[in-house]
């Protein structure tokens, strides 16, 4: 599978990363997560991430989205353990800045976020759930490989109820790049 998209590299999210996470906190990038978090509730998510990134466990890690040719931080991806119908599953998610989006940096960032799953030997599948009405994060998992597998109902955040599709990604037949 060739994807025409931009080239990006992944690195480990940080403690001065927190201004990335709050340019991220905005009503176009939050409409389909419940809308923007409070400050109290991003300096929560922002040590969660810290916290997954430092865990060397498995269980997963969050990165700040670099593009190659600039430098730029573009936005986040990341995978954590979520366990679903029954089995242990990596699930993934991705932000990416109005900025830098439109440009293939999402598809990018998540099929190297997919290797760094892979390369945990943990877990066969990583999903991704975004809300059916999500048309550019539906057309990442499209483009990243993903499967289909259905729709559900969420409640995400706790409270705001989500239709949202299952896609996954067989992370044993993934290609190397």
């Amino acid at each position: 599978m060739e994807i025409k998209a931009s080239a990006v590299r992944i690195e480990p999210w940080s403690a001065g990363d927190f201004e990335l996470l709050r340019a991220a906190n905005v009503p176009e990038m939050m409409d389909h997560l419940g809308g923007p978090e409070s400050d109290e509730q991003l300096v929560k998510r922002h040590q969660r991430y810290v916290e997954l990134s430092s865990d060397g466990t498995g269980k997963g890690r969050m990165y700040r989205v670099v593009l190659e040719k600039t430098g730029e931080a573009a936005g986040s991806v990341g995978f954590w353990e979520h366990e679903w119908q029954g089995q242990q599953v990596y699930e993934t998610g991705w932000s990416v800045l109005p900025g830098f989006q439109g440009r293939g940096v999402a598809t990018s960032a998540t099929l190297a976020v997919a290797r760094a799953a892979r390369a945990e030997h943990k877990h066969r599948y990583l999903h991704a759930f975004p809300s059916i009405e999500n048309a550019p994060s539906n057309g990442v998992c499209r483009k990243a490989g993903f499967e289909l597998l259905g729709e559900y109902d969420f409640e995400y955040p706790p409270g705001n109820p989500l239709r949202s599709n299952d896609w996954r990604l067989d992370l044993e037949s993934l290609p190397d790049s």
